[in-house]
């Protein structure tokens, strides 16, 4: 039998199953052009997720608002207040704490906006224990009113991988034999000859700002600050080099802590262009070698969570605990306390400020390892950074803290009484 050429075209390229289904095919073929149409206009695949704005999108943002604004930039702030600390006078307090920190001036006013309007802010893990055996929670509150048990605050979690609880004391454990080794000497900055304390606060008061509208977590800025330490505890650094080690430091902080990390050019944005590209990069190559890439120590943030969760701390406690430790990261005289006793500290000293008097149980000593009188010289000094947080030149956590997005913590009273029974 012969097959004519068309004819057998035609069967080499059709399976036997197909021949003859033309029409079918073409059907197919629309609906699938319907369905590749459905996919690209229907809704986005439900895991997507959207990222918040990276910070080169919060620098358009800032030019377009200050075409209308004209506030004094925080930079130049900045470098008032360093030449001011040299001359031991005081620079001309800013007529408005809008200012913006990216070196332009923003629009904002947190006091008047409601609660709605605010970012929702940052929150430890849940501390209250949750029991599936009611019999088990009225034994376990019996030992806390007896005061002579200890609360096992990992039992909620027992089903959480995340929490490590197999090894979360042995974690802990070897953070307080490792956290001697990101501590400072109290006296380094005598071996700075064109840096004081004051320059150093200054700094860091900007750097609490500059945080907060970044927007970044809140162990960036304690691994932020603890770089600048050791660093300015080995190199000496001129008084002009002084907002670049910051901004490096934010950056190498941002690197290990964050998933979305700043771009230089928004890091050389807010220093009002002091710097350029090249100085920023220099200076990151020479503070990792200055620090041998150790980057791994435990800051005052990762006992503050453990030791808020042993005094099984509620959003009120929580922010007055952070509002005191960063009172304390500007304070150069609280670097002779280890970073597990400032967190103590200040989970003490919230304590002492949200109820109104003492109150320190048996297992909040056992998991800080702390009893009360270890925690009084430091306690009293927070209570005094506390009662002069709003006052001065310094205000940058105060201001933070007064906003509604942390809940007005820092307009609460002072544990005072902790000093007047030190005084009697």
């Amino acid at each position: 039998m012969v097959i004519s050429s068309d004819e057998n075209k035609s069967n080499a390229v059709m399976p036997r199953n197909c021949q003859g289904g033309g029409r079918n095919a073409g059907q197919n073929r629309r609906t699938l052009s319907v369905i590749n149409q459905n996919l690209v206009q229907g809704r986005p695949y439900p895991c997507v997720v959207n990222k918040r704005a990276l910070a080169s999108d919060k620098h358009e943002i800032c030019e377009k608002k200050q075409a209308d604004l004209g506030h004094r930039p925080i930079t130049r702030r900045f470098a008032a207040k360093i030449a001011g600390s040299q001359q031991q006078s005081h620079a001309e307090k800013p007529k408005s704490s809008k200012s913006n920190v990216f070196g332009k001036a923003i629009a904002v006013d947190d006091e008047h906006k409601t609660p709605a309007d605010q970012p929702v802010p940052m929150t430890l893990e849940q501390t209250e224990p949750i029991h599936g055996d009611p019999h088990e929670m009225e034994e376990v509150e019996m030992e806390d009113i007896d005061g002579e048990g200890v609360l096992d605050i990992d039992g909620c979690d027992a089903n959480n991988a995340l929490a490590v609880v197999e090894y979360i004391e042995d974690l802990h454990s070897y953070y307080r034999k490792i956290e001697c080794i990101g501590c400072v000497s109290p006296t380094y900055m005598e071996d700075q000859a064109d840096l004081n304390e004051r320059m150093r606060a200054i700094l860091v008061d900007w750097l609490i700002e500059v945080h907060d509208k970044f927007d970044l977590m809140q162990e960036t800025l304690f691994l932020t600050i603890n770089l600048i330490d050791r660093f300015l505890a080995k190199q000496n650094v001129v008084r002009k080099k002084l907002q670049l080690v910051g901004l490096v430091a934010m950056l190498l902080a941002c690197k290990y802590e964050e998933v979305s990390v700043p771009v230089v050019s928004d890091l050389i944005h807010i220093s009002d262009k002091a710097y350029s590209r090249k100085e920023l990069l220099q200076m990151e190559k020479l503070m990792l070698n200055t620090l041998q890439y150790n980057m791994s120590l435990p800051t005052a943030y990762v006992f503050m969570r453990r030791f808020l969760k042993a005094a099984q701390a509620n959003k009120k406690l929580e922010m007055a605990a952070f509002f005191l430790v960063e009172l304390s990261l500007v304070d150069y005289g609280m670097l002779k306390f280890p970073p597990s006793l400032v967190a103590a500290a200040a989970v003490y000293t919230a304590q002492c400020t949200v109820s109104g008097f003492k109150h320190w149980n048996k297992t909040c000593e056992w998991h800080t390892n702390y009893s009360e009188d270890q925690l009084s010289e430091c306690a009293k000094m927070m209570v005094g950074l506390h009662q002069k947080a709003g006052t001065g030149k310094l205000t940058g956590a105060h201001r933070k803290y007064c906003s509604a997005k942390f809940s007005f913590t820092a307009k609460c009273e002072p544990a005072c009484f902790l000093l007047e029974n030190n005084q009697s």
